[in-house]
This record gives structure tokens, sequence and C-alpha cells, in this order.
């Protein structure tokens, strides 16, 4: 069988009935191409000297670590020459980056944690990049971009995914029009497609969470992961969903 890597996906997106802007395909390949750099270095550990923390913390107050600050350049130096992007905004930064002046300016934003779950680094857990990509409000007229274009609707993304770099490192990406996940071929260096039209299961036994902050959440999430814990026996097990979930909640059979 004839792989598919994330270029030819892509091709074919530009070239199908939803016409994938080649901006948007260019933006993309750069992402995933930054993406391969970061999972290089999460791979090399202590033998790349990129363990520990910084004494800095991001905008959420969180103590940032030397991968952090690593991935966030790496994203920012990939995206910033390509002429395809108006701004980006990171986890790690204060406010936004607009593109240099020495840089062309394209029409879209990107919005990325450069790696989600850092506190993971130190104990060779799996870490992983989450970007988002909006288009500038059609009312820009060329001027720059302002904190106020990022915060729109999620349904007016252009598309979005995250990388994890684990035993395989994957990419799991959409466009807007199904989900689908590709692993990095190491030898050939390729992103390669090996899952399609990825969906939540109906039913599940296993489901993972952050229980640490139980303490926070939110009175509907507290009831709705009670609900799952309590498996078959439970009120979960006499409903469709979730009771007071949103309907995009997975069934929460668990045994």
């Amino acid at each position: 069988m004839k792989r598919k890597t994330l270029t030819q996906f892509l091709i074919e997106q530009q070239r199908g009935d939803r016409q994938l802007p080649a901006d948007v395909r260019l933006l993309i390949e750069v992402v995933a191409r930054a993406c391969k750099t970061i999972g290089h270095h999460v791979s090399k550990g202590a033998l790349g000297g990129v363990l520990g923390s910084l004494d800095s913390e991001n905008v959420q107050g969180e103590v940032q670590k030397k991968l952090d600050v690593l991935s966030n350049e790496i994203l920012l130096e990939a995206n910033e020459w390509g002429g395809n992007l108006a701004a980006m905004a990171s986890e790690e930064m204060d406010t936004i980056h607009p593109i240099p002046n020495a840089y062309p300016r394209g029409g879209y934003l990107l919005l990325f944690d450069p790696l989600d779950g850092s506190s993971n680094i130190d104990v060779n857990v799996s870490i992983g990049t989450i970007f988002s990509v909006l288009r500038m409000p059609e009312d820009a007229n060329g001027r720059e971009a302002t904190e106020a274009d990022f915060l729109q609707p999620g349904q007016k993304q252009v598309a979005a995914g995250y990388a994890v770099y684990g035993p395989q490192t994957v990419l799991v990406l959409t466009l807007g029009n199904g989900v689908f996940g590709f692993t990095l071929d190491r030898e050939m260096g390729s992103w390669v497609l090996t899952q399609e039209n990825v969906q939540i299961p109906a039913d599940t036994k296993e489901f993972a969470i952050n229980a640490s902050n139980m303490r926070h959440w939110a009175p509907p999430v507290k009831r709705y992961v009670d609900e799952c814990l309590a498996g078959k026996t439970g009120r979960a097990a006499r409903i469709s969903t979730c009771a007071g979930s949103p309907p995009w909640w997975p069934t929460c059979i668990a045994s």
C-alpha cells in the first residue's frame, strides 16, 4: 500500500472540493516541520541539555521549562518569514507577536501552546504542541493585528491540531472536515497518514483527565466525571449522554 505524506494530503485538500487555500497549506507544513524539530529536541532529553526549569513564569503563572522557551522560539522563527501570517499568540508570551516589518504579512493568525504538559518533561511522559489557525477579521484592511483579533469563536477556526511526542511522534489535524492522524517516519523524516476520519468512540473503558485539579472543576464537569466513574451501575448507563453535558460530549459508559 502506497503511503501518503502530509504534503500529499494537503495538496489533495487544496485540489479538492473544499479548495484549501495555498497559504493555509504552506502554513500547516511549516508548523509540522517545527513540530518535527521540537520532537527532536524532546527526544534528546538530558543529552541535549534542555531539561529543568527557568527562573521565569508564563502568562498563566506557570514556571517555564527550558523546553517551553526553546519550543516557543522554534515556532516563532519557523513562521515569521513565510508571508502567511499577520501575527502569532503563544501561552509563553504576555502578548501577541506581530510579524516583523522585515517580512511580508499574510491574512492569518496562529495560536499555539508550544509544549503542553511541560511539567511531564523531566519524568519522560508524553507532551505535545497544540495549535490553531484563524483568519484576520474581514474589516482589517491591512492594519496590524491586535489582541482582539485573536478572540474569535471556535467555529471560526480554519485549521487546528496537535502533535504528541511520545513512543511515536504523531500529528493530529483537522481542516474543518474530519480529523486525520499522521505518524512521523523518523528514517524518512516525513509525516505519514496513518488514521483517517478519527472519531471519539461511543463507548469506552478508559478516559484521562487531570484529577489533581478536581477542586477547581465546575459542577457540570464534576458531575460528568462522577457519572463516567460510576459506569454501567450509575446514571450514565440509563441515558444516551451524561446529564447536563453538551451534546458533543461522548457517552460515558465506563467499567
